[in-house]
């Protein structure tokens, strides 16, 4: 018998709009900018013009007070790879952010799965541990510097419960300062973490689950090849989070202790403001948070491009 053929039809060309249909959305996307240019216009005022000004003012010798100041090119810029200090507040900026990010979220994903169970008192363990996120973090470094104190609570608690040999000076320290300070940080905004895992984990259809129990996969592979891949975008919002509030972290170091003992626990942020402010180097102090900006830009742009292929080969 003959093969017989079936020829597939062609695809037809989606049909054009009528002249009088274009006419018309460009009108509305022309009535749609005039709506913007304001907003714009605001914007640019408020924070572009201001910043490409302030920038500028890193290519000269101003210290913030006198009305003159002369044009030295990239002497600022250089001088920062001769800081040693700046070098360290680099180093040590760096630490503080990674250790953050991975302390902050594997703590916040653990209270996320404890209070995404059946408990009783799930709804009132959300609030306590989300309220230290909405307090301002001047005055959680105030309560902590006290309660860090050499006879603060901390070191009282630990004497009381026969755990003398663990007291520390620990914002005294210059081994001992810095960490404390993450500490600090974790505490305050792991709630918030939390808050965004519990999102990613009521998003997951509970028919997932039923089918890896059909399956037989037991809590930690559950978590391993289940969840965990399906919590993608909410990992990847926290670790987007934790990492820039890292690498700008400055109000829980200033008022904990000031960038010290030394330099002990000195940030990019906290070296900004000293030199601004207490050595009137304005110039170089915007020199440096010029490089600030652009080093948050580069490490959380890198990551989300990072995060966001992971992201698309788990889903």
């Amino acid at each position: 018998m003959p093969a017989h053929t079936r020829t597939r039809p062609a695809k037809q060309a989606p049909a054009a709009d009528p002249p009088s249909v274009r006419t018309t959305k460009k009108r509305q996307g022309s009535r749609l900018w005039l709506f913007l240019v304001p907003a714009l216009a605001l914007y640019a005022f408020v924070v572009l013009v201001p910043s490409g000004r302030g920038a500028m003012l890193a290519f000269t010798d101003w210290d913030g007070l006198s009305p003159d100041r002369a044009w030295i090119g990239l002497d600022n810029f250089t001088a920062i790879f001769d800081d040693a200090d700046a070098r360290s507040a680099v180093w040590q900026t760096l630490l503080v952010a990674v250790a953050i990010t991975i302390i902050q979220n594997a703590v916040g994903l653990l209270l996320a799965l404890g209070v995404n169970s059946r408990i009783k008192s799930r709804n009132v363990l959300r609030v306590f541990l989300f309220a230290p996120a909405v307090m301002t973090p001047v005055v959680v470094g105030a309560l902590w510097k006290n309660l860090l104190a050499p006879d603060g609570a901390v070191n009282w608690a630990l004497d009381t419960f026969g755990l003398s040999s663990l007291k520390q000076d620990w914002l005294g320290d210059p081994n001992v300062a810095i960490w404390s300070v993450v500490g600090v940080v974790v505490w305050q905004f792991a709630g918030y973490s939390m808050v965004i895992f519990l999102a990613g984990l009521q998003g997951i259809p509970q028919d997932v689950y039923e089918a890896a129990d059909i399956d037989g996969a037991g809590p930690v592979r559950r978590f391993r090849h289940v969840v965990f891949p399906l919590l993608a975008p909410a990992t990847t919002i926290n670790l987007m989070l934790s990492i820039i509030g890292g690498l700008k972290l400055f109000d829980q170091v200033w008022v904990m202790t000031g960038g010290g003992p030394g330099h002990s626990s000195e940030t990019l942020s906290t070296l900004i403001y000293k030199d601004a402010f207490q050595f009137g180097e304005f110039a170089y102090s915007i020199a440096l948070a010029i490089v600030l900006t652009i080093f948050v830009a580069i490490i959380s742009s890198g990551q989300y491009g990072l995060l966001r292929r992971q992201e698309a080969a788990t889903s």
